[in-house]
């Protein structure tokens, strides 16, 4: 007699098939480096291990909080950018060893950012409820407000972390050459310009002196922020414009969709509308 057997599912915030495996690779990935970085006593790590475990199903949480579905592209580039952020770019060091990760992953954060402020006022803007309708150009502007806002409040918060924590979050620029009004002997605020700077040394409080060998001036903070919010900019451009012509064309268009968060109050009125027809019938 043969019995069958029950395949046991495993349970995942995520329903979608893609989703699901490049949620659990990755989620495998991390318990890998987490369990590491316990025998090794990595406590830091293992901090950034679990909150990489939490914001995995983050996006799931937005979802059912939100009422709103993802796409799976889009869910798919969220928990990749995640696991690039927290797990290659802070354990891996791949801010420090690969040049323009850092900005490669505020180029997403700025699209990211666009599509979340995107979705919150779509779903203010079909909800019947609302008497005010926003056009496509409003949408597109609040998207690009709300992504510009997130990525200006998270420079603060590198500001804050690298100012009264002691961290290293605005990466240094080592640059040749600077112009400032506080090297005018006159007082008179005219920049003085510095060229051609080779290295920097640093004289302590006890008369030594270190030269650090960097090939020029290191500046503290400044390009790095700039750096950043620039290519958030540029992101939060790129998804603005998907989004106005993905309203204006009345959601049409399959590529726009990929990225467009759906309100599921869509789904909902619907669903309303065909029962009421049945009744009737």
């Amino acid at each position: 007699m043969k019995t069958k057997g029950k395949v046991r599912q495993i349970k995942t915030p995520y329903k979608n098939k893609a989703t699901v495996i490049v949620y659990l690779v990755l989620r495998a990935l991390i318990i890998f480096a987490l369990v590491r970085a316990v025998l090794l006593g990595n406590y830091e790590s293992v901090f950034l291990c679990v909150l990489s475990l939490v914001l995995l199903i983050m996006p799931s949480i937005l979802q059912r909080r939100l009422d709103i579905t993802l796409p799976s592209t889009m869910e798919v580039i969220i928990l990749l950018f995640i696991f690039a952020a927290e797990i290659l770019g802070e354990l891996a060091s791949f801010y420090v060893r690969v040049p323009n990760w850092d900005t490669m992953l505020h180029t997403v954060n700025g699209f990211l950012c666009a599509a979340i402020g995107f979705a919150l006022v779509d779903m203010v803007n079909r909800n019947e409820r609302f008497s005010f309708k926003l056009s496509p150009v409003y949408l597109a502007l609040v998207a690009f407000c709300f992504s510009m806002t997130v990525g200006v409040l998270w420079e603060f918060f590198e500001f804050a972390a690298d100012r009264f924590i002691g961290l290293d979050m605005q990466k240094d620029t080592v640059i040749k050459a600077i112009g400032s009004v506080s090297l005018d002997p006159s007082m008179s605020n005219k920049v003085i310009h510095v060229r051609d700077i080779s290295d920097v040394i640093i004289v302590h409080s006890d008369g030594s002196a270190q030269a650090l060998g960097l090939g020029g001036y290191l500046d503290i903070g400044l390009y790095d922020t700039m750096k950043d919010l620039f290519v958030n900019f540029i992101g939060a451009v790129v998804f603005s414009f998907i989004g106005y012509f993905y309203v204006k064309h009345q959601g049409k268009g399959k590529f726009a969709s990929s990225f467009i968060p759906r309100v599921n109050m869509e789904d909902e009125a619907e669903g309303e509308r065909t029962q009421q027809e049945e009744q009737i019938r």
